[in-house]
């Protein structure tokens, strides 16, 4: 019997938020530490990214306010859907994404959340707050490109 490769990438969640909120410097997958209850309730794929983001504590790096709920056959040792879940880099990594962040006031924000290979990995995007004036820019360019979309399509019938 042939094996079947795990090579494809599953997305659970995507937080397309943060590409209108920020600019994105360097992206980076993560492993993240997860209960057995989480890594169900995220099987059903019922996970919230949006407003969440990366710190570092103690020298590691920590996804604050993502919400996983509980996972309703789970009995006693369910989790806490808001806990810190710590995220899986290399020191040099960590000692890389500390210094961004110290100086030159970059955040992490998580990007999109996935399954490759049975585990779940985190891809984490080091990032820049943009301004009102760059919302409203990104703002009009889309609705431009929308237009002329159907300004083409109205052409081409």
């Amino acid at each position: 019997m042939k094996k079947k490769s795990l090579t494809g990438q599953k997305v659970i969640c995507f937080n397309r938020k943060a590409s209108f909120n920020y600019f994105f410097y360097d992206k980076l997958e993560a492993g993240i530490v997860l209960k057995g209850s989480e890594v169900k309730s995220i099987r059903d794929g019922k996970v919230n990214i949006t407003d969440s983001y990366g710190v570092e504590i103690n020298g590691e790096i920590f996804l604050i306010n993502s919400h996983i709920p509980l996972y309703r056959q789970s009995s006693y040792n369910n989790h806490d859907p808001k806990s810190e879940r710590k995220l899986l880099f290399k020191k040099k990594e960590i000692n890389k994404l500390i210094g961004k962040i110290n100086q030159e006031g970059l955040t992490i924000i998580p990007t999109r959340m996935y399954f490759s290979k049975g585990k779940v990995k985190v891809e984490v995007a080091v990032a820049k707050g943009k301004k009102l004036y760059d919302k409203r820019e990104t703002k009009k360019r889309r609705d431009w490109d929308r237009e002329k979309r159907r300004i083409f399509r109205k052409i081409n019938k």
